[in-house]
């Protein structure tokens, strides 16, 4: 395989699996049931929007940031590793913890717009998301690899539209089971990515020390 096509398999995964629209569809349900069919839609289509945006954002300024708090790309990517295993953990118990909480699905049921919060983020772009994409835009060492990450950011936003559009068929469907069952699986293949990039991190870590010496 192309290392490009290698470099887009494992980015657009990588953004899919954290973001995992369908996990996100029971929460979404709950905190728009007051709404009308139009307006749920409306409200999926700005949260979609609002986290491509926030995650784009994330991942054009994480050279910036790394730079101006002095942390380096291992350091991050073993970071970004295990925050990606403890939200692994959670997908795979079919919980959201890390994403999402009680008292936020309970705020998004009041509140008269829930799409830029808790819909956007931290739903869909949680502090999974973010950190994947910045250790992923860091590894983008050319044009084409930077824009394959953005080009996975926007259509899994899209799938995301997509998935919350149908949200109510969806769970017709699959049921809360079938919901959990692709949690799991998501969750399983998190799991790999997250170790990765901690391996990734460390052996990256291991050769820089080793140059300084």
């Amino acid at each position: 395989m192309p290392p490009i096509t290698e470099f887009a398999l494992v980015t657009f995964t990588s953004v899919l699996f954290i973001v995992d629209p369908i996990a996100v569809v029971p929460s979404y349900l709950v905190i728009t049931r007051s709404e009308t069919t139009a307006q749920r839609a409306a409200t999926a289509r700005r949260a979609c929007v609002a986290a491509a945006l926030i995650l784009i954002a994330f991942a054009i300024g994480g050279a910036l940031i790394f730079e101006l708090f002095g942390i380096t790309l291992p350091a991050f990517r073993i970071a970004g590793g295990l925050i990606l295993w403890l939200v692994a953990m959670d997908m795979l118990h079919a919980q959201r913890r890390t994403q999402e909480s009680g008292p936020e699905i309970m705020e998004g049921e009041v509140k008269d717009d829930t799409a830029l919060t808790p819909l956007a983020m931290p739903m869909l772009a949680g502090p999974g998301a973010i950190s994947t994409v910045m250790v992923l835009a860091a590894q983008a060492h050319s044009l084409p690899q930077k824009l394959i990450v953005y080009a996975s950011i926007v259509v899994t936003a899209l799938a995301s539209w997509i998935v919350l559009r149908v949200g109510e068929r969806l769970v017709q469907r699959m049921g809360q089971t079938g919901i959990r069952v692709m949690t799991r699986i998501m969750g399983l293949l998190l799991a790999a990515l997250a170790v990765q990039f901690v391996i990734s991190g460390a052996q990256a870590a291991l050769g820089l020390g080793a140059a300084q010496r």
